[in-house]
């Protein structure tokens, strides 16, 4: 049995989880961008206490918070989603269609969500092929020199993805990787014009995909999902001509999260 100074304890403890919780769901399921005055009005905590939570929550990456002041969830937070996927029910939506995309093209398929200036991959159908591609699920990549990563961002403004990228490195991983935010966001304008974007092999070299972005309803998940290939086996005319259908299977995948998401009559 506990005593009184456990049970004191615990009731603490479980106060301090509840009241973090609340922080992150208000932030999570709001439609627009929350600032620490949005939270003071609608997360009922003493400024002191609430200004704590935020920061422990940052601290522990949680939460991160923008150049502008606003805050969203953590990649340290949708790693752990990324873990916990399989048993997820957004899962059973996603996982037969990659799989359909994955018998129709026979190359790596891979699912992965933004978080900041990062995407998360949060699943992935492997290739049949002998030569494939070193990938993990829950691990993060750059979004400037990513297929999934560019297609995710194209889901944003300007201002936002400005924001999200503010003060990143553009990191020069091959030849083909884009220099600076300026021809990101030229690059990000043909990805809203055509619909789906391109990896260049602008990550690693002799690697490349064709990917299309995923937005549920009040961009409580972007994403994108990609076919990913060798440039040796798979030319960038037959990346093209898969581009109709990733776009078609990042649809089915956007309408079905958002059919569910949706309340019920």
């Amino acid at each position: 049995m506990l005593s009184r100074n456990d049970e004191t304890k615990t009731e603490k403890d479980t106060g301090t989880l509840g009241k973090a919780v609340a922080v992150l769901e208000a932030i999570a399921l709001s439609d627009t961008p929350m600032r620490f005055t949005d939270l003071l009005a609608r997360v009922p905590q003493p400024r002191g206490t609430l200004h704590r939570q935020v920061t422990n929550l940052i601290d522990e990456g949680f939460l991160s918070v923008n150049r502008d002041q606003t805050y969203e969830l953590g990649l340290r937070f949708l790693t752990f989603a990324a873990k916990t996927w399989s048993k997820n029910r957004f899962r059973e939506v996603a996982e037969p269609l990659l799989q359909q995309l994955h018998d129709a093209t026979g190359e790596t398929i891979h699912l992965g969500v933004l978080a900041g200036a990062e995407v998360v991959y949060l699943d992935k159908v492997e290739s049949r092929q002998a030569v494939r591609m070193y990938s993990q699920i829950g691990n993060a990549s750059p979004t400037y020199c990513t297929g999934v990563g560019k297609a995710a961002l194209s889901t944003l403004s300007e201002h936002e993805v400005r924001l999200r990228l503010d003060g990143v490195e553009f990191r020069q991983f091959t030849p083909s990787t884009l220099k600076n935010i300026e021809a990101l966001l030229a690059e990000l304008q043909e990805i809203r014009d055509s619909g789906f974007a391109f990896d260049r092999q602008e990550h690693e070299p002799g690697i490349h995909c064709v990917a299309a972005p995923i937005r549920s309803q009040g961009g409580l998940i972007l994403a994108g999902i990609s076919v990913t290939a060798p440039s040796f086996r798979v030319s960038m005319q037959q990346l093209e001509n898969w581009a109709g259908l990733v776009c078609d299977t990042a649809k089915a995948i956007e309408r079905e999260i958002n059919a569910r998401l949706s309340p019920r009559a």
